[in-house]
């Protein structure tokens, strides 16, 4: 990992310092004439070769990126972006000193510091490309170059490259990206393409890692006709507009054929049309959202995704974990259908659950790519899966109970503990109970804190005595257990759990 500076960014005398309250946005030098913004702009769009590589992909370990730290020769790598700034001195704002802060290191802690860098960086056309952080490399790619040539490498390789790998191939009506991935791939929910504007985004998701590709230039208006995964390939084909030979995939941009952890990788957004609302209860919807043209995801079982809206001038953002259309639907979805099931409960004092209520069918809705710790690899093996919901918690679980029935063989049973206040609130308590009914393998119980005089379930709250009559773990068994709720109610579940002998690696609690 790269060495952040301690010393403060801009310096304490800077004039990129944020000036006092009572003045608004950032101050800046004198700069030369002719070196505005726009004459930046105009310059970056020359043709000329900013990043002074020739648009050639190169790999370049960390000592060599500490070597370019100098007023003439400088490179800095700005959230997993690594740009030669030489070009850009006299252009700059803040002014040069303040660049040379992050001469040759990983800037970003420092760029993040100052107000409206992230403005400029949008229009630096001099970026060597996208670093990764396996432990000694970063990777750079010439974002200036018309094809992909190959990687001409500065250090020698490892030996043996764990890193996913892409190829391409092409037909007089199609063309065939295979991503080989080096490892096992999960059977459904790992890959993420978008094809917008001409602009190729493929994202494949691999444990805790992510695989990104990243191309412009790929002609407007294709359609992705196929996806499909096999044993440590995936492949997107793409329907040509026309028959010709294309002489090149496209050019890289921003994260191109990089291999971060998934945790450090930005969120992207998508806007879905909302295309409709089925009411679950009282208070509780199940909102369809339809993907854009030229996207093609599906969320893996047991991620969430964010929406994002601008609600009175304040961007909120919430996870919501999909589920099924219903209980009875296939846990997994055709490539034909990948609408996003949300299962949203909506809050008389929410502001993100009030505003999604108001939207009319046709409306957007922006939505992230899948996120979350969850993986199905501890359920290998595993013969008995309890999972413990309360409220809107059940949604992680609703796919995870189809799941655990039809694909996972080793689970015997599979149990529901679901914690409501009143019965009203229990989310499609008619599909659990025919489930239950219609499978032996699924018992559902339900535990209501407020309970009408009819009710003759369960009562109260989570607690050591309710858990230990609704546990059992059987000679030779493998146990596993999920849990999703409001923050209290997981916390003090998992610990008692922990309480009734499940160890770590038994257990994983869902949040958000």
């Amino acid at each position: 990992m790269l060495n952040i500076p301690t010393q403060a960014f801009p310096a304490p005398n800077s004039q990129q310092r944020i000036g006092p309250s009572s003045q608004s946005g950032r101050n800046k030098v004198a700069l030369k004439p002719g070196h505005s913004l726009m004459d930046w702009i105009r310059f970056s769009k020359s043709g000329k070769d900013l990043t002074g590589l020739r648009g050639r992909l190169i790999e370049v370990t960390q000592e060599e990126l500490q070597k370019h730290n100098t007023r003439d020769d400088c490179w800095t790598c700005i959230r997993g972006m690594v740009y030669n700034v030489t070009p850009y001195m006299d252009y700059h704002p803040g002014g040069e000193e303040e660049l040379m802060k992050a001469a040759g290191i990983d800037g970003t802690e420092l760029f993040d510091q100052v107000g409206n860098m992230k403005d400029e960086v949008k229009h630096w056309k001099n970026g060597i490309g996208p670093a990764v952080f396996p432990p000694q490399h970063l990777l750079l790619i010439a974002l200036c170059s018309q094809s992909l040539a190959p990687p001409i490498s500065l250090a020698p390789p490892p030996e043996k490259d764990s890193r996913p790998r892409y190829d391409w191939f092409q037909t007089d009506v199609s063309v065939h990206l295979v991503i080989y991935a080096k490892r096992k791939i999960p059977s459904t929910g790992c890959t993420s393409v978008d094809l917008q504007a001409g602009v190729l985004r493929l994202e494949v998701l691999l444990g805790k890692m992510s695989y990104m590709i990243h191309l412009r230039s790929v002609p407007h208006h294709l359609d992705i006709f196929h996806t499909a995964a096999s044993v440590g390939k995936i492949q997107v084909s793409v329907r040509k507009q026309a028959k010709r030979k294309w002489t090149s995939l496209g050019q890289p941009l921003e994260f191109h054929n990089t291999f971060l952890r998934k945790k450090d990788r930005a969120l992207f957004y998508r806007n879905c049309v909302l295309v409709s609302k089925t009411e679950v209860n009282h208070n509780t919807h199940v909102f369809r959202l339809q993907l854009p043209r030229g996207t093609v995801r599906h969320v893996p079982v047991g991620k969430h995704v964010y929406l994002k809206a601008l609600i009175k001038d304040t961007e909120v953002v919430r996870p919501y974990t999909p589920v099924d259309q219903t209980m009875a639907a296939a846990s997994h979805h055709s490539s034909q259908d990948s609408d996003l099931y949300l299962m949203i409960k909506v809050y008389p004092d929410g502001v993100l659950t009030q505003h999604l209520n108001s939207l009319q069918i046709g409306d957007l809705i922006s939505v992230s790519g899948p996120e979350g710790t969850f993986s199905l690899r501890p359920l290998r093996d595993v013969t008995h899966l309890y999972l413990l919901a309360a409220g809107t918690g059940f949604t992680p679980m609703a796919r995870l109970i189809r799941l655990a029935l039809q694909d996972i063989d080793t689970i015997r049973k599979t149990k529901l503990l679901f914690f409501n206040r009143q019965e009203e609130d229990v989310l499609w308590h008619r599909e659990l109970d025919e489930l239950a009914a219609n499978d032996e393998r699924f018992q559902v119980e339900y535990v209501l804190s407020v309970p009408s005089d009819g009710w003759t379930g369960r009562k109260g709250r989570v607690d050591e005595c309710i858990l230990k009559d609704f546990l059992s773990r059987p000679d030779v068994s493998k146990c596993y257990a999920c849990v999703c709720g409001p923050t209290a109610f997981t916390e003090l579940t998992i610990g008692l759990l922990k309480q009734q002998g499940f160890s770590e690696e038994e257990l994983h609690a869902f949040q958000g």
